[in-house]
């Protein structure tokens, strides 16, 4: 037993002085090297990284908001309008760039296309020069059919979507959609209307497709006067609002822009072709011819993006764009082009989404239809967006809350002539927000009986005085 007790003192005289001796050669490197280590070390790391990022976005916010600091105020919108338009400028043609396809299989399935020798200018057809003489000709021969009921010069709208499905059927869906409401304001305005979905020259691709198509609209159409395009991404949000023809007097393109961006800037952005007007003319056809050589898909397509790059300020490196092209001709080309170009800028043609979605319930509240600029964006173009793009990120669900409350907030006015509503602009649900009335034409007033009752009785357009 003696010895037991002694083993035992021993042992625990040897633990100490282990102990002793790895307090005295601890070292914090040493618990640095253990998983729990390093832990501790990637959690500090991650919290400095943190701080860091936090630091940063206070300074970029700062610099933003200008000297009301981080204070936002009564709109959601704290960028200047033209800042908004510039930025919605570049999205959308970047945008197409990136989500430009070449759709072969589809062009050359139906119809033999003549081979483009890629050395010649690239060309939208035979060369026409008479047009505005061959029209004046038919419409003699046809009299009346330039002019819709009310008798105003025939306009045709133009819009567009690609062949094939979208990788996300939400973007079909909302194709659809704005399709619907593309409908709803051509009927509600006497409108001819033209969707396509077709690919007419497979070589002009991307932003570039509407050219063949306006040329192939304007000789097939010439009882119309105006051609309008619009891009698939826009959507009319005043439901009222006409644009002026009569203000725009021998102008043949009107297209929405700033004057000090585009003459005196130069800058790339000075305009926007996702809507805009082209008059049936032989000046619009000759304007098709000298914007095509800019266009076919490929190498001619990079060099003249270099070209437009090189002349027009902050333009990025990337392939020719029609609205490039546009701004260069309109500044360096033949003086005709811009004498006969109407930059608007009073009417959102192009109301970037960012800046009139968030105050649509703020519209309501204190304006009505009718106005077209932004007390109610005639047109709302969700630039940058990218509806058909496989995959849900936070960019794209952004987009489609948005788009989803663009159309019920056009959608209402239509709605409301039938007593209906949606419940939210959120939400595809309706609601009745008037009761049916069996005097729905209006032809009956009110009258009282014998009984005190009132009953309807037929009010005749004729009054007793004049009968």
């Amino acid at each position: 037993m003696f010895r037991h007790i002694k083993d035992g003192a021993f042992l625990r005289q040897v633990s100490q002085d282990q102990m002793k001796a790895a307090l005295h050669t601890y070292h914090p490197s040493r618990f640095l090297t253990t998983p729990k280590g390093r832990k501790v070390v990637k959690t500090v790391n991650t919290f400095k990284i943190t701080i860091l990022c936090g630091f940063i976005t206070i300074l970029v916010l700062r610099g933003t908001l200008g000297p009301g600091g981080l204070t936002w105020g009564s709109s959601p919108q704290v960028i200047d309008l033209r800042e908004q338009i510039i930025m919605s400028q570049r999205e959308r043609v970047l945008a197409q760039v990136e989500e430009a396809i070449p759709d072969e299989v589809t062009a050359s399935k139906f119809v033999k296309e003549e081979e483009w020798d890629g050395v010649s200018p690239y060309t939208l057809g035979q060369k026409i020069t008479d047009w505005d003489s061959q029209r004046e000709t038919w419409n003699a021969q046809n009299p009346g059919m330039n002019k819709t009921v009310s008798g105003r010069p025939k306009m045709l709208l133009v819009s567009g979507s690609q062949p094939s499905p979208c990788a996300n059927p939400m973007g079909d869906f909302y194709h659809l959609k704005f399709l619907k409401n593309r409908i709803d304001y051509a009927r509600l305005h006497d409108l001819e209307f033209f969707y396509n979905m077709a690919t007419f020259e497979k070589e002009m691709s991307s932003f570039w497709a509407k050219l063949p198509l306006l040329r192939k609209m304007m000789l097939n159409h010439p009882d119309v006067e105006w051609i309008w395009w619009m891009d698939s991404d826009a959507i009319f949000t005043d439901m009222t609002f006409e644009m002026p023809m009569e203000k725009y007097g021998k102008s043949n393109l009107i297209v929405h822009g700033f004057h000090n961006l585009l003459f005196e800037q130069q800058r790339w952005i000075g305009l926007n072709t996702g809507s805009f007007f082209l008059r049936n003319c032989q000046w619009s056809l000759d304007l098709l011819d000298v914007l095509a050589p800019f266009g076919p898909e490929g190498p001619t397509r990079v060099e003249a993006g270099k070209l437009l790059t090189a002349k027009l300020v902050d333009r990025p490196v990337f392939e020719a764009d029609d609205q490039s092209a546009l701004v260069y001709l309109i500044l360096f080309g033949d003086p005709k082009w811009k004498a006969n170009t109407y930059i608007e800028w009073e009417f959102l043609l192009h109301g970037y989404w960012k800046y009139v979605v968030y105050n649509y319930e703020e519209m309501m509240s204190k304006n009505h239809p009718g106005y077209g600029d932004d007390r109610w964006p005639f047109v709302t173009h969700f630039v940058g967006c990218k509806p058909c793009k496989l995959g849900a990120t936070p960019e794209n669900a952004e987009c489609f809350k948005q788009m989803e409350r663009a159309f019920n907030f056009a959608d209402n006015q239509v709605l409301e002539k039938y007593g209906y509503t949606h419940t939210a602009l959120g939400s595809f649900k309706t609601q009745k927000i008037r009761r049916d009335s069996v005097n729905p034409l209006g032809l009956y007033k009110l009258q009282p009986n014998s009984s005190g009752r009132s009953k309807e009785t037929v009010s005749h357009s004729i009054s007793k005085e004049e009968s």
